[in-house]
């Protein structure tokens, strides 16, 4: 048993000196550099036209995306939603495809989208896509920009272009 306690206890030395050893080495290097600070704080100086500053920064809403959410839903303002508000977008958008307005949707108004798209993209008039063809029916898509490029940033250079080069 006192082998036992003895293992026990060493390993324990072990571990604390271990811990205090890795402490000590991860004290601030002074080869490391410090973290970045803020922008208007590191210049030292007033800024400038191109820098940004914190106060001219937009500020972010309290409400949250839910409460957003509720207040496009809410077109009373009340408070709360009843059925007919939460219903709306979709009533609008069976208006949208219901081109002959009798109430019903007959899957040519449903399809009419895809029946326009599968024309415009049969070129040869076949009735079929060939890979060409069916390639005219790709969906493109914009992707948003994450975040605004900054102020002070140069833009690249235009490419040139063979427009303006007829007369020379």
């Amino acid at each position: 048993m006192a082998r036992f306690l003895a293992g026990v206890a060493s390993a324990l030395l072990l571990v604390t000196a271990g811990f205090f050893l890795w402490t000590g080495l991860a004290r601030r290097d002074p080869s490391i550099p410090s973290p970045p600070t803020a922008l208007a704080a590191s210049s030292g100086a007033a800024p400038s036209a191109e820098a940004p500053v914190a106060a001219d920064a937009p500020q972010a809403t309290e409400r949250t995306r839910e409460q957003k959410r509720f207040d496009r839903y809410d077109h009373d303002r009340n408070g709360r939603i009843d059925r007919d508000e939460y219903l709306l977008a979709r009533h609008k958008n069976f208006a949208k495809l219901d081109t002959n307005g009798d109430g019903r949707l007959s899957f040519e108004e449903y399809a009419a989208k895809a029946i326009t798209k599968f024309g415009g993209a049969d070129a040869d008039h076949s009735g079929t896509l060939d890979r060409a063809e069916f390639a005219t029916t790709r969906v493109v898509r914009k992707s948003k920009p994450r975040c605004a490029p900054a102020a002070g940033l140069a833009k690249a250079p235009a490419a040139p272009s063979d427009e303006g080069d007829e007369g020379q």
